[in-house]
């Protein structure tokens, strides 16, 4: 035995079949290759739907899964919009701040709904149920009620 080659499966025992590796560390000729395995997991699809890029893609995929979000587009709603404005003298009802700003400032009014309605046509629509709240307290205070409420009461629907 030369000392460029070494012979695989002498540590083994005698039944083992020599295979004589080159120094180089290629395979001779007469050495067969192996042949890849089939993978066994196929690929798995992501459960988590893509981020959207802007605050317009975001819209729009609420807008897809969320089909009570079109009530807000209605005539009917910019109807009642108006009226709780009128009724509630364009002044957060939480904060005291007056609503007059156009949005998107913070003092711009939003018509909240003091129950979450997730989808409930009745609560949607109930006057009682609404209240003018500026976009700054909504968009902080208000949200961040609602996040920690789905935490404990399940997804809207």
């Amino acid at each position: 035995m030369s000392h460029s080659s070494f012979e695989a499966g002498s540590a083994i025992g005698p039944k083992a079949k020599q295979t004589s590796f080159t120094a180089s560390g290629t395979i001779p000729q007469n050495m067969t290759k192996l042949k890849t395995l089939a993978p066994r997991i196929g690929v798995m699809r992501s459960r988590i739907s893509p981020a959207p890029q802007d605050e317009r893609d975001r819209s729009r995929n609420r807008d897809a899964t969320q089909p009570w979000r079109a009530w807000y587009k209605t005539a009917r709603w910019q109807k009642l919009r108006h009226r709780i404005l009128l009724r509630d003298n364009y002044t957060c009802q939480v904060t005291g701040v007056l609503c007059i700003g156009k949005h998107p400032t913070e003092n711009s009014p939003v018509v909240d709904h003091k129950t979450p309605h997730r989808g409930d046509e009745r609560l949607f629509w109930d006057e009682n149920n609404l209240q003018v709240v500026s976009k700054a307290y909504h968009d902080s205070t208000k949200q961040a009620e609602e996040r920690r409420s789905m935490e404990t009461r399940g997804i809207w629907t």
